[in-house]
């Protein structure tokens, strides 16, 4: 049976020493991330409630964006800012196959929690089977499976994705959607009135918005999400 990153990072923390997983120094913390590159980590506040856009300094208040085209997600937290060492972690996490990475991320993202978690059900917003099977894992349903047992809050996949979509870098706001209308379905089944998204990166927020729409049709009422960093 596959072993989850959670038990494969709690193994190791009896057998190796922290290491971290940006520049190789030794970690802090309990975390493979040493003091330096946590400290170059910027939270992303101020930021807007609605998209986790980062927003300028004592400034908060929902963005002129969600003012003119609300959006299928009652609210968005990211808890850190995509910087150097976000870009580094999420890097080696998705495309390097470093699962202690990933594990240091769901660190970061309990450091940062958003204030309306009680109540609500995480749901990992999934990857195609396609992609899946060339990944070996899903770096969202391992991040979930962390912030479940850290926060106590049920986890569930409520989500499949229809379809193989194209990569979503390189493209812009409106490509993005286009690229994932309709490429999430709900599974059958009883839904709770209201879950968390969970990603590690939001961008322009396309495929929140999608899997979102996919779970308001489904008979969701609330959808929030939680993710581990925020482009600008």
């Amino acid at each position: 049976m596959r072993m989850t990153v959670g038990i494969v990072h709690s193994l190791a923390r009896w057998l190796l020493p922290l290491r971290c997983r940006v520049c190789a120094q030794r970690g802090h913390q309990g975390m493979d991330l040493c003091p330096a590159c946590h400290a170059a980590a910027q939270t992303n506040l101020p930021a807007c409630p609605r998209c986790a856009l980062p927003l300028p300094a004592g400034e908060v208040s929902v963005c002129a964006a969600c003012l003119l085209a609300p959006t299928a997600l009652l609210a968005c937290h990211a808890a850190w800012r995509y910087g150097p060492t976000l870009d580094a972690l999420v890097r080696r996490y998705k495309f390097e196959q470093d699962l202690a990475a990933g594990a240091v991320l769901a660190g970061l993202m309990l450091q940062q929690r958003p204030p309306w978690l009680a109540g609500q059900v995480l749901v990992p917003v999934p990857l195609h089977r396609q992609r899946l099977a060339q990944r070996g894992y899903d770096q969202a349903h391992e991040l979930a499976a962390q912030l479940a047992q850290a926060t106590g809050l049920p986890s569930g996949h409520l989500l499949r994705r229809e379809r193989a979509t194209a990569a979503q870098s390189g493209l812009d706001r409106q490509q993005r959607r286009k690229n994932l209308r309709r490429a999430f379905v709900a599974l059958p089944g009883p839904l709770p009135p209201s879950v968390v998204l969970v990603d590690d990166v939001m961008t322009t927020g396309a495929t929140l918005e999608a899997a979102a729409q996919a779970l308001q049709r489904a008979g969701v009422v609330q959808v929030r999400a939680w993710v581990a960093a925020r482009t600008p």
